[in-house]
């Protein structure tokens, strides 16, 4: 299973630590995980595997769309930040928009991604 994993500048900090908490479930052989530039760059430091994509700003959550929209990632992590603006809010929309049209799990925060981990972590 191909999850991504994309966080805000205000959220990288989190994201790392959410996934250092899920290692036992992300570790696993069958699941792998792609990453914005930056917030890869930071999980690879935690000691994770991943595949990273351009800079969110620079395209990447526009590649991790098209990889939902071709059936490739079946689940995305986007811990945004609320309290920030965003110049490339349409990026992140059109992300949503295509998760949506596709009925892939997206979770916007640590709690809701929690949640979603469960469910796979159940079904192994």
């Amino acid at each position: 299973m191909e999850i991504a994993v994309i966080a805000h500048d205000g959220m990288k900090a989190e994201m790392v630590q959410f996934l250092n908490k899920h290692k036992d479930i992300l570790f696993k052989e069958d699941v792998k995980l792609i990453a914005t530039g930056t917030t890869g760059s930071k999980a690879e430091k935690a000691g994770f595997r991943v595949k990273k994509m351009l800079s969110g700003p620079l395209g990447g959550d526009a590649q991790i769309a098209a990889r939902v929209a071709e059936g490739k990632t079946k689940m995305v992590f986007f811990f945004k930040d609320p309290l920030a603006s965003h110049a490339h809010e349409a990026d992140i929309n059109m992300l949503i928009r295509v998760c949506d049209v596709h009925n892939v799990p997206l979770a916007t925060n640590p709690a809701s991604a929690e949640l979603l981990l469960l469910a796979i972590s159940q079904q192994s």
